[in-house]
Order: C-alpha cells, then structure tokens, then sequence
C-alpha cells in the first residue's frame, strides 16, 4: 500500500502549527497506524512526535485525530490497534492532536493531558476507611452496579470524549471516574462530595459544558455510555441538597 499522510506539525506550544504532506510506500495490511508513523519517521531529521505507550488498546496514550475521528474510523478502537486494512491503497489520510483548550499542543500529535489528572486527584478515589481487604463475596453489590461500575472502570483517560465534543468538554470522562466509585460500596461515604470536588476541578482546567450531543460516547475505544453522566448529574445534584 500507498498512502500520502497530512500530519500536524508543531514545534512547540508558542508555534503556530501546520499541515505537513508526506508519502509512505511499501504499507502492510497488517501494520497498525503507529507503525506506519514509525516507517514515516525513520526517513525524517525530524521525526513527527506522537505518544504511545502499550500498543494494545489498554493504556490510552495513543490519542490522535485520523480523518476526522479521534482514534480513526473503527469504533472502539484506539490508533495503536487501527490497522491499514482499514484503508484503501492511494488514500489521503489527515493526522492531527487532541483539539481542546485544556489539552495543549506540546509537539505535533502530542498534548498534554495533565488536565485528567488534576480532576481524579480532586476526588477520583477512596479515602475513607474501609477495613482490610473483605474475603470474596462477603460484601453484596447488586449485578447491575456491578456491572456498570465495571464498565466505568474500564475508562482508559484516553481523552478521544474530549476531542470529539463541540464543547471540548471531558464530561464522559469525570462521570467514569465517578460512577465506578459510587456504585460500590466502599465509594458512598465520599459520593457526594466527589461529585462535586470533580467537576468543579474540571472547569477549573477549562473544559467545556455538556450538552449531552453524544459525540464522546460514539468515540470511545471501550463504549462508555451516556447513561455514566446522568449518573454524575444525579450525584451532582445531590450534592446540593441539604442533609
């Protein structure tokens, strides 16, 4: 395969940034997009700078823009487990960073996602004591809290729910961190405090508002849904009432 690559390239933060075009021959199939930029890079003086960690869809690092869609265009896939048979020989594909004023540019695809962190440090844990570690099944969750703390747990802070939403807004992501606590048990003497010690940290970093377009949910590699951010908002209002 063949295929011309538009690619961001800026050297830092102050630059201005721009699209850069360059061709990439002798594409296997089989390799996935970071090895493309890995094949692209080793014919550059300077080589486009992107981030990547596990290449096994677990760890999140990956995040990009491909034509468009943050990850690409497979659903529930993150660009490191994106491979070139999804594309035809010939394309022109557009690579770009995570685009959010609370995701600055540090170096062409690469941003800082610090951002994330400041919010879960706000609250995203369990401070309270619980006790040693109970034996297995000796504390009842219903099944369905415990499935959907699951499926907020698998949240990978990848930021793909930021780039997609028009707002820029990192919603999906603070109602993940959320919800996974707040279902369990151990999670409920803190649950309303960290409802809201999250999102007040979140728009501290300058995130946008939701406005529940469900663009994040269509973008994330594990399929968090919406229903985590009525969650959050549930969580959120109540912290509000008086007790």
């Amino acid at each position: 395969m063949r295929l011309k690559l538009r690619i961001w390239r800026q050297a830092g933060p102050s630059d201005r940034g721009r699209m850069e075009s360059y061709d990439v021959d002798d594409i296997s199939p089989d390799m996935s997009f970071l090895e493309v930029l890995d094949v692209l890079n080793e014919d550059l003086d300077d080589p486009v700078a992107f981030d990547h960690d596990c290449r096994e869809g677990i760890c999140g690092a990956c995040g990009m823009v491909i034509n468009g869609v943050a990850h690409g265009p497979r659903k529930a896939t993150t660009a490191c487990q994106l491979h070139m048979r999804h594309f035809r020989d010939g394309d022109t594909v557009d690579v770009e960073p995570w685009r959010a004023r609370a995701f600055p540019v540090v170096k062409d695809l690469v941003v800082d996602r610090s951002a994330f962190d400041r919010i879960v440090r706000a609250g995203g844990y369990v401070s309270a004591p619980t006790g040693s570690a109970p034996d297995a099944h000796a504390l009842p969750v219903p099944k369905p809290d415990a499935d959907a703390a699951f499926e907020a747990a698998a949240c990978i802070g990848c930021g793909a729910c930021v780039a997609a939403c028009p707002n820029g807004s990192a919603m999906l992501f603070t109602a993940a961190k959320v919800t996974h606590l707040g279902l369990l048990p151990q999670g409920q003497p803190e649950r309303r405090t960290r409802a809201a010690d999250m999102v007040a940290a979140q728009d501290t970093e300058g995130f946008g508002g939701c406005t529940n377009t469900g663009e994040c949910t269509a973008v994330c590699p594990k399929g968090i849904p919406l229903t985590t951010i009525g969650r959050l908002n549930h969580d959120l209002l109540a912290s509000l009432r008086p007790r």
